[in-house]
């Protein structure tokens, strides 16, 4: 159901140039009618609001039921430290954040693990862009995995794009909750896109490629 503050997130992003539609190719090679490239945000007024959003969904999701917020290099970096902040600033909720370097640092304090040092049992939850083929999430988890015995229940992002993985009849969401325990939330989705161009008479052609994308590429669960 197309909310009004998933239609305030998309036309937020679409403002900031983060949405925009048109012939792009994703990573996996699947042709589709929009993208989303979080990079484009660049102001500080941007950043915050983004912040609120992602914090408005862990909020709801979890509250505050996790012990640190993980943002993989590089854009999880900024979108755990602003989630992070707006949890506190917007719900009194004070949790740590940390991330992870690509190259191991090899002097000073070393490793590759920054901000927050993960204990055992912590639960920690994900803080990421997108999902498409659910590759940088497999990237991920040795990494945490490699630091404590934690355990990871949760991940948020900005947009499931509801395509299938490595299962044509599984959404990629779907096969990371089976085969991680993950359950991955997001601000909006395709259909939430899909519903919102419908409304608009200018955006026409762009839902018609969205119906004809969304055939071929994503499994919507009803």
């Amino acid at each position: 159901m197309l909310t009004s503050a998933k239609r305030e997130f998309i036309e937020f992003m679409m403002s900031a140039d983060v949405l925009r539609f048109g012939d792009f190719v994703t990573k996996s090679g699947r042709n589709t009618p929009y993208f989303v490239n979080t990079g484009n945000y660049k102001t500080g007024a941007q950043f915050a609001r983004l912040s609120k959003f992602y914090a408005d969904l862990i909020h709801s999701c979890v509250c505050d039921d996790f012990d640190a917020l993980f943002g993989p290099a590089y854009k999880g970096i900024v979108l755990a430290a602003g989630a992070a902040g707006a949890l506190y600033a917007e719900h009194g909720i004070d949790k740590p954040y940390f991330y992870n370097r690509k190259e191991v640092k090899d002097h000073g304090e070393g490793g590759s693990i920054v901000g927050y040092k993960p204990q055992d049992n912590d639960k920690i939850i994900i803080v990421e862009d997108v999902i498409t083929a659910g590759t940088a999430l497999r990237e991920t988890l040795p990494i945490l995995k490699a630091a404590a015995k934690v355990s990871v229940n949760d991940m948020f992002i900005s947009v499931n794009r509801c395509e299938y993985g490595q299962n044509p009849e599984k959404a990629v969401t779907d096969e990371v909750r089976d085969e991680f325990g993950i359950n991955v939330h997001a601000i909006i989705d395709v259909v939430d896109i899909h519903e919102y161009l419908k409304e608009k008479d200018e955006y026409a052609s762009v839902a018609l490629a969205m119906e004809g994308y969304m055939q071929k590429y994503c499994v919507i669960n009803k």
